[in-house]
């Protein structure tokens, strides 16, 4: 009996280097884009000033995104740079997170922003229709001047980022990158998303460039433009990913470490499997309470081998990572479930290992103010200087080869109650203030009920009823576009009353396809 003829040709060899780029751009969801120059960009005392000679030197269109901009002497500073380019012609548009400007900048701020034609919009404030909808942020820090140059990193706009040397007020430790090329195009399109999402008409076709590829290379540096809405995952898939190919180093700076079993998992099997792993954090953080929940965590990641250290100055708000001295992330995504799932993320991940030797060289110099973590004999957990550190080991080589955060909180929390319940894994010394501190509330909680039930039966009545309201709002909503549009259009109808997910998803990774389909949309 002949044999059967197989069902898919062979498509020859593939190497591992076309294999892993398939799994990069598969869990991401970016295509890789070549031909560009990349700037390592450390702290405000880098960032501010490149950013604010972008802005000056503008000549179309800025577009600014942040989570942040306070009314300080740095958000003035910023503030007066955008009114100064809007008077002169620019097009200038600004969007700002509500729960992250909330208590930060006044009305009068945004309104001195729009008397001097400025165009600001505010992502998802509160709203009847939505009662838990203000959980997503748009997380995002990016500025895109002409389509040619952009910025992205972890930085925000405040006074914290740089600091006060005459009050002796250490700035925050941040990093960014500076694009241009055919990425920053991409990062264009990405705010272009965005500012639609928000609400209202959306930028214009004439300000925006066209295809990546026309702006021609600015570079020889190939990277990925990640732009993550909430539910995809995407950074989530490519972090695991990450630790599965890495044969060498994962070198890990967050600011709000609260991952999940799996990552943690994934990272504890790196290092048991001789890969070097390390993990830079903050000593001291303006969300004590994701502090807590972080040294929580620490006791199995460093029974497995990983490295553990924390930043000795003021607030570490970088979220970076360098692999195998080739791959490099930079951005606003922290490791946890908040940024992973729930906000609208942005990220660049360069492939190139000229700037991972900076980021890496950089890193080092980090951990030289830094102390740490280590086991003691009695499997305590507890800092241990850098001197101490060289003389025990000697120095290694280079290795080659906010509410949404507590919300996140809450799993590692949930993690480490169930461990207690179930009994399987140890629990250490570590942990006994996060348990401490759930076991109150929780004893809280059962007091309050029996004594006083009508105290937590009327709020979730209200939030209840709440609930209730909105769902009949939408409703009757669709239905009323349902009888308003003819029935040819009733597929569109229900594309429109669709989520703001939706709306920021797909075209946001700016491949050509999706350039298109704005292109379909604009033209309607």
């Amino acid at each position: 009996m002949a044999a059967a003829e197989p069902i898919y040709p062979p498509q020859g060899i593939v190497s591992p280097r076309q294999l892993a780029e398939q799994a990069f751009s598969r869990a991401a969801g970016a295509p890789l884009v070549p031909g560009n120059r990349v700037r390592l960009l450390k702290d405000a005392e880098a960032n501010y000033p490149a950013w604010l000679a972008a802005i000056e030197g503008a000549r179309r269109t800025i577009h600014f995104e942040s989570y942040i901009i306070k009314d300080d002497r740095s958000g003035n500073r910023f503030a007066e740079a955008f009114i100064t380019k809007a008077r002169q012609g620019v097009r200038v548009r600004v969007i700002y997170d509500w729960f992250g400007a909330r208590g930060m900048a006044s009305r009068r701020f945004w309104k001195r922003l729009r008397a001097g034609g400025v165009e600001v919009r505010c992502f998802n404030p509160p709203r009847i229709e939505s009662p838990v909808g203000w959980l997503s942020r748009d997380h995002r820090k990016v500025l895109v001047v002409d389509g040619e140059v952009g910025f992205v990193g972890g930085l925000c706009v405040g006074d914290e980022w740089v600091g006060n040397p005459d009050r002796g007020i250490e700035p925050w430790r941040d990093t960014a990158v500076e694009v241009r090329g055919p990425a920053a195009a991409d990062l264009e399109w990405c705010f272009a998303d965005m500012w639609k999402a928000v609400g209202g008409p959306p930028v214009p076709m004439e300000d925006l460039p066209g295809e990546g590829a026309e702006l021609g290379p600015a570079g020889e540096t190939e990277l990925r433009v990640v732009a993550t809405p909430p539910n995809t995952g995407g950074n989530y898939r490519l972090e695991h990913l990450m630790a599965a190919l890495a044969r060498q180093s994962i070198w890990i700076t967050d600011a709000y470490f609260v991952a999940t079993t799996t990552f943690s998992q994934a990272l504890e099997a790196a290092a048991r499997d001789g890969v070097d792993v390390r993990m830079l954090l903050p000593r001291v953080s303006d969300v004590p309470l994701v502090r807590s929940i972080s040294r929580a965590g620490y006791r199995p990641l460093l029974e497995s081998g990983v490295r553990i250290f924390e930043w000795n100055g003021a607030m570490l708000h970088a979220k970076t990572a360098v692999v195998d001295g080739r791959w490099s992330r930079v951005g606003s995504s922290n490791l946890n479930l908040a940024s992973w799932i729930g906000n609208w993320e942005l990220d660049v991940l360069v492939e190139d290992e000229a700037f991972a030797e900076q980021m890496e060289r950089m890193y080092l110099d980090d951990l030289s103010h830094s102390t740490e973590i280590v086991l003691a004999n009695a499997r305590r957990v507890r800092p241990v200087e850098m001197s101490e550190i060289r003389r025990q080991r000697g120095r290694r080589r280079l290795a080659r080869g906010s509410a949404t955060r507590a919300a996140s909180g809450v799993v590692a929390i949930t993690n480490t109650i169930g461990a207690v319940i179930t009994r399987r894994r140890t629990l250490g010394p570590a942990e006994a203030q996060v348990m401490f501190a759930a076991g109150a509330l929780l004893l809280g909680i059962s007091v309050l009920g029996w004594l006083w039930p009508a105290l937590l039966a009327v709020p979730m009545g209200i939030v209840g009823a709440w609930i209730a309201l909105a769902l009949l709002l939408d409703s009757w909503k669709l239905w009323r576009k349902s009888r308003e549009s003819p029935a040819g259009e009733e597929s569109e109808t229900v594309a429109e009353a669709g989520t703001v997910e939706a709306a920021a998803g797909d075209d946001c990774n700016t491949d050509s396809d999706s350039k298109e389909r704005t292109h379909l949309e604009s033209e309607k």
